[in-house]
């Protein structure tokens, strides 16, 4: 078991110049999170006792949209290589232990694979991450001596025809003593086709003062593959998703099919859940066990309790369901929203900023927002509150088992007493008593001979 502390540099000041976009690279989401911060994650997962993040293009815009206290951020003005950027994040480490530098747009890398190669730069040795890839074309290339050893690495445009037919490639990452990392790169130049400080030429030099070169492999053959275009984005996202499809699969949750589920945050399952497909999960969403998921639903910070259905075409966000209910098909459940235990919110309701207690109902074309609903109540099909007068929100209460009719109108403010019964068609502009019937009374006439009008 090793002593030696770890700091980690993340070299994230690319333009990104394939992706043709405005936003910065390692800013493009994969997952549903940035792709910087899935690099983050993987190194905060060895503690290190320092983490530095070089940034250039749009350096701003990346330290300030991601708030990470723990990041000693890093500008470098002029793209001089990979070399250069490592030696102006050197300042801000420690003079001690290993030094660990990833990439940004390399968001796969597994801990476990970092922590070999912590390892055994912890042993003494520069230690390179390397992989053998059927086709090599734009990689650095690992050169061995006749007795095998690592000699060094070559890039592609300085490389020879026959160097660039290896197929062990160098993935950039490497740890090493922080003493001897600095001591590399103040001895390397920019001599080379690029006119950049390339960090591999630190391998060329610890050959040459005899140091030991320790070679890594990492733990998936994906997990080393970087982003520079929109396609190899895409081409991650769904190696990220077939990974966490498989996780719950292991984990005993029923996927329609794996190919075509989304989650963009954290997901976290109870026994038996079940999941159709195309469903979207972002944020923290929890479901409870034997909850089921229809076709084609999203779910955006959302807890689901035990035993209840969220049927297809619908959409939850910041909002709490209970146990045993039944959402959908295609209902919306906006920020704000508390759903007891047996609730019922059917096709095309909404609720927003609302609570719904034990075993009311809102199965058909309904609006509820900002409401309080009492437990065992009934919304009639086209029931609104009417909670906004131009200016502000107003609440609506409806007390225990109100029975609303369809088509009424609740103005708020209003209050709606226990065991009331609101008729169909009624506009409740002010509050109703309990246990009574408040309906708008109205004549109905007919008028005999009427002709409707036909078209000339």
């Amino acid at each position: 078991m090793t002593t030696q502390s770890l700091q980690v540099v993340i070299l994230a000041a690319g333009q990104g110049k394939r992706m043709h976009s405005r936003l910065p690279k390692v800013l493009h989401p994969l997952a549903g999170r940035p792709m910087l911060l899935h690099v983050l994650d993987s190194a905060r997962r060895l503690a290190p006792t320092r983490l530095a993040v070089v940034i250039g293009h749009g350096g701003e815009a990346v330290a300030s949209r991601l708030e990470a206290p723990d990041v000693a951020w890093v500008v470098q003005d002029r793209q001089l290589g990979t070399g250069h950027a490592v030696m102006q994040a050197l300042p801000r480490l420690e003079e001690k232990g290993v030094v660990l530098v990833l990439y940004g747009d390399v968001p796969r890398i597994a801990t476990g694979t970092l922590r070999s190669l912590f390892d055994a730069a912890a042993e003494n040795q520069l230690a390179l991450l390397t992989q053998e890839v059927d086709d090599p074309k734009g990689y650095g290339r690992i050169v061995r001596d006749p007795s095998g050893r690592v000699a060094r690495i070559v890039e592609e445009r300085d490389a020879t025809e026959a160097e660039r037919a290896i197929r062990e490639v160098n993935t950039g990452i490497v740890a090493a003593p922080f003493a001897r990392l600095k001591a590399w790169l103040a001895g390397i130049t920019d001599d080379n086709v690029q006119g950049e400080y390339y960090l591999t030429d630190i391998v060329a030099a610890a050959v040459a003062e005899d140091y030991p070169v320790a070679v890594r492999r990492p733990q998936t053959p994906t997990e080393c593959l970087g982003v520079n275009s929109k396609r190899e984005l895409a081409r991650l996202e769904r190696l990220v998703q077939m990974d966490r499809a498989q996780a719950l699969l292991d984990a005993g949750v029923t996927l329609a099919d794996p190919a075509r589920i989304d989650v963009r945050g954290e997901l976290a399952c109870g026994r038996d859940v079940s999941i159709d497909v195309n469903c979207i999960f972002e944020g923290r969403v929890a479901l409870g066990e034997g909850v089921s998921i229809g076709a084609n639903c999203i779910l955006r910070d959302v807890t689901v309790g035990a035993g209840t259905e969220i049927r297809p075409f619908s959409l939850l966000e910041e909002a709490a369901v209970g146990e045993n209910a039944r959402i959908g098909p295609y209902a919306r459940i906006r920020p704000g929203t508390e759903l007891g235990d047996e609730v019922h919110v059917g096709n095309f309701v909404e609720v927003k900023a609302s609570t719904f207690g034990r075993a009311s109902k809102a199965n058909h074309l309904a609006y509820v927002g900002d409401a309080t609903v009492g437990r065992d109540v009934n919304v009639g099909a086209g029931t609104i509150t009417c909670n906004y007068d131009g200016a502000s929100k107003h609440r609506t209460v409806i007390g225990d088992d109100v029975h609303i009719g369809s088509d009424v109108q609740l103005v708020a403010p209003v209050t709606i007493g226990s065991g009331a019964t609101i008729a169909a068609g009624t506009t409740v502009f002010r509050d109703a008593p309990a246990g009574e019937l408040t309906l708008n009374e109205k004549t109905q006439v007919t008028k005999p001979g009427w002709k409707r009008p036909r078209k000339k």
